[in-house]
């Protein structure tokens, strides 16, 4: 596995500019992803934040944006301050119908230190996949299917009389 890049792929139930807009805007990133000072979608644009397994143990991480394709692809860079290793992220959207395809690339993990165990390769996975699955979905896809129950018939008679 050494090498390999981890890949999570989702489909959402949301248009590429909503998916965009929730990877590429600050205001949008705070409420699934994390609080960045600062960010804007702009090739050479460095940004950071603070994040790790426990609010009593956070590592800086130290980013900077390596390409953009609106509303079709977001790459940059990914490392931590004051550790070895330099990796890369990368969003890819892909427009299908009213949809959209997220797929997500994390490459290098493997130039981070071994003996860290905080930068085992499950907690990539784990990581990724709970913000794509999970927070992203989440995000994106509240608010776009009814809340309520479907009516019992009793119910539909009663509204009507």
């Amino acid at each position: 596995m050494d090498g390999q890049p981890i890949v999570v792929e989702r489909t959402y139930d949301a248009p590429v500019s909503k998916v965009w807009k929730a990877i590429t805007d600050k205001g949008e990133m705070k409420k699934w992803y994390f609080d960045l000072r600062d960010f804007k979608p702009k090739v050479g644009f460095k940004f950071e934040f603070l994040g790790g397994p426990n609010p009593g143990k956070q590592c800086l991480h130290k980013c900077e944006i390596t390409e953009v394709i609106p509303e079709k692809k977001l790459t940059h860079s990914w490392r931590y301050d004051g550790q070895p290793g330099n990796s890369v992220l990368t969003y890819e959207l892909t427009k299908q119908g009213n949809k959209t395809l997220l797929k997500l690339t994390h490459r290098g993990i493997e130039t981070f230190p071994p003996d860290n165990p905080d930068f085992a390769r499950r907690n990539f996975e784990e990581g990724w996949n709970q913000f794509v699955n999970t927070s992203l979905k989440n995000y994106l896809e509240s608010g776009t299917r009814p809340k309520t129950q479907p009516q019992t018939s009793e119910q539909k008679r009663t509204q009507t009389h």
